[in-house]
């Protein structure tokens, strides 16, 4: 008989930040364990609940009684079981680990030969025989941020627990976790609920809690519903909300009975930079700013309180005090901040050390400003304006604004530069040189942003490659895939050469620090990061074959990776990829230099008849490339199929004759020349 099985840990408030994965984890590992030991079944849905104060799991279908477990084990092989009829010492010995006699096994086959078997048959155990060991597993298992001790005992959890609830339909499973005996009994909201919530069956697990305690159990419930109800109040007051996922699933953390409420400050702050007052109340507050039809922050915000009261005006106005009072600090640093010139805090970077082996962010400045001078005019920005927007750049990180909020650097830059009358072109650079933030995010805009941004990104990489500082595994302290990875997505839009960046943001370090080999190492770092960018978009060996030529543009990848894909299409496509593979086998073997070809040593018709197709396909080809009309340079070798076949059925390559020989391979290495110059299409055979 199968029932639903409850299991609760009620704890003093967990770390909201970690709550979900807490919630998720918990459930899951239970699940497993429970599933692996068969006393429910794997395909059976559960439920996770995850609270400030609660961590649970619902799981329907789970049995009292264990199934009987079938077991076998295999020992020694039958013919070396026994020697003149006394039982080997591997025998004896397994039939001991078994717990019986010999003449208890079995034989049977292992599929190479017949061994001795034991075979027997475990009776299943009672589900509240293994329970508590089951609950000690998952919070062994949990992605803990860090355990604590509490009272006098030694066991340790993420918080103080105070309760234990493990019911089985309507029983109550004896279990003991932390010190803890099971109940049927949970408790509600802290402020809400009117008392103790006593469970009659584990089925009434979230209706109970939501009627009596007060309490929305599940965490996407709650995310869920807060969602609503905030959307709802923004849309009343004609606004959307400026937060992101992270902050719906902090303040779904902080609360088990969420209240939307609307509260405002004075106008006179929206003076300030909105992403200011907004970082603020996001991060310090955990409020929800307001934005107008125009993206404009308004003077009005929700925030999500856990108490309803009849009355909330105390508790809007006590956090309309606490935000004032932030505000006034970022007012404070925003208007003491613009005392100073964005380009008087640039010497000051000289005390920011960037990393002590590559100098301060001062000498960082100085290499900007060499790269992006380099950078800009090749995008047609002036070159000038370029290392201007590369020296004010980092000088916001000495302001008090983003000194109090990191998030913030590049958009103080932009607003000071603003200030001080330096230009939009050279304070966008400042913002937008920080882009792409993260995965999915904007790229830079505008040339002397894309300069700026490609500067700094290939100056970091460059640097702590250079070092010796290289991703290793998952350990990437500098960031270096994520900066390789803002590169690639630029570069793919713009008509650059990789390599030639990278010497010149290596050239623009003293001579002795960057290492030998350097350029080359990023460079083919640079490639693994565009290979697993592409992946989603492309077959994995269409972007081998064109990435194995090492393409300096990454701007033609996509082109050539299209031209590629129509190749294949040709009828012709899979012999000609078959015969480039064999050719590249038969020149890998080859030791020392291919001669030039000698049209006078060609004897047989078949190699006179691939000579005189490559001479002829010779110039259509290079013509197509020049023009960078890679699937036309392609198509062109659909020509080559026949007098290709003719050559390997009529023609031996490894003649006797040395000079026959030499001149059979010269003509295969030019033929894999041409044919491989958009990819290399021997990846493409199968």
């Amino acid at each position: 008989m199968t029932q639903t099985l409850l299991i609760e840990l009620f704890t003093e408030e967990l770390p909201p930040k970690a709550l979900p994965k807490l919630g998720a984890a918990f459930a899951k590992s239970l699940f497993d364990e429970l599933a692996k030991l068969g006393f429910v079944d794997a395909g059976v849905e559960y439920h996770a609940f995850a609270s400030p104060r609660r961590l649970a799991v619902s799981i329907p279908q789970v049995a009292a009684l264990q199934p009987e477990q079938k077991i076998e084990k295999k020992g020694p092989a039958v013919a070396a079981g026994f020697k003149d009829g006394v039982p080997t010492p591997a025998l004896a010995g397994f039939a001991r680990s078994c717990g019986v006699s010999v003449d208890a096994l079995e034989q049977g086959s292992d599929g190479k030969q017949d061994v001795f078997i034991f075979r027997s048959v475990k009776a299943g155990e009672p589900l509240s025989a293994l329970l508590s060991g089951l609950i000690e597993v998952a919070l062994k298992k949990l992605p803990a941020p860090k355990m604590m001790r509490w009272g006098d005992r030694d066991g340790q959890f993420i918080r103080p627990i105070h309760g234990l609830t493990v019911l089985h339909g309507s029983d109550v499973i004896a279990a003991r976790v932390l010190h803890l005996a099971s109940g049927r009994t949970t408790q509600g909201h802290r402020f809400l609920s009117a008392g103790a919530v006593e469970l009659a069956h584990a089925d009434e697990y979230a209706k109970k809690l939501y009627e009596e305690g007060k309490v929305v159990a599940s965490f996407d419930a709650r995310r869920a519903l807060i969602g609503d109800k905030l959307h709802a109040a923004a849309a009343r007051l004609g606004a959307t909300i400026a937060a992101d996922d992270a902050l719906f699933d902090e303040v779904t953390a902080l609360v088990e009975w969420p209240v939307v409420l609307e509260a405002g400050f004075e106008a006179d702050f929206l003076k300030v930079p909105q992403e200011c007052l907004i970082l603020t109340m996001q991060q310090n507050q955990k409020y929800f700013p307001l934005l107008d039809g125009n993206g404009k922050l308004m003077n009005r915000f929700l925030l999500v309180s856990n108490i309803e009261a009849a009355d909330s005006s105390a508790i809007v106005g006590g956090n309309e005090r606490v935000l004032r009072a932030r505000l006034s600090d970022a007012k404070f640093f925003f208007e003491q901040d613009q005392k100073k010139k964005l380009e008087s805090r640039v010497p000051s970077l000289r005390s920011v050390v960037y990393h002590n082996k590559i100098g301060s962010q001062l000498e960082r400045v100085e290499r900007l400003q060499k790269i992006a001078g380099e950078i800009g005019p090749a995008l047609g920005a002036d070159k000038a304006v370029c290392a201007r927007a590369a020296y004010l750049a980092k000088a916001d990180l000495v302001s008090d604004m983003v000194g109090e909020f990191p998030e913030l650097q590049g958009i103080m830059g932009m607003y000071y530069a603003r200030l001080d009358g330096e230009g939009d072109v050279i304070a966008a650079a400042i913002e937008g040189h920080y882009h792409p933030r993260f995965a999915g995010d904007t790229l830079p805009q505008g040339a002397v942003a894309q300069a700026v941004s490609l500067a700094d990104k290939l100056e970091s990489i460059v640097g702590i490659w250079g070092i010796g500082l290289i991703p290793t595994g998952d350990k990437d302290p500098f960031a270096l895939r994520r900066a390789a990875l803002g590169v690639v997505r630029q570069l793919l839009d713009l008509p650059l050469d990789l390599h030639a960046l990278l010497v010149a943001a290596a050239a623009a370090f003293p001579a002795g620090v960057v290492a030998e080999g350097t350029v080359d190492g990023v460079y083919g770092f640079m490639l693994d990061r565009l290979k697993n960018y592409l992946a989603a978009e492309y077959p994995a060996a269409d972007i081998d074959a064109v990435l194995a030529l090492n393409p300096p543009r990454f701007d033609e990848v996509r082109v050539r990776l299209k031209a590629v894909a129509e190749f294949k299409a040709l009828p012709e496509a899979t012999a000609l990829a078959a015969a480039n593979k064999r050719i590249r086998n038969i020149l890998k073997k080859v030791e020392g230099d291919v001669p030039a070809i000698n049209a006078g040593l060609f004897a047989e018709a078949p190699e006179k008849a691939l000579f005189d197709t490559l001479r002829a396909l010779q110039g259509p080809v290079e013509a197509a490339l020049a023009a960078h009309d890679y699937t036309g340079a392609l198509k062109q070798l659909a020509a080559f199929k026949a007098p290709v076949d003719a050559f390997f059925d009529g023609v031996m390559v490894m003649a006797d004759d040395a000079a026959v020989r030499g001149n059979r391979l010269a003509l295969l290495s030019a033929l894999a020349d041409l044919m491989n110059r958009v990819a290399e299409l021997s990846l493409l055979a199968e």
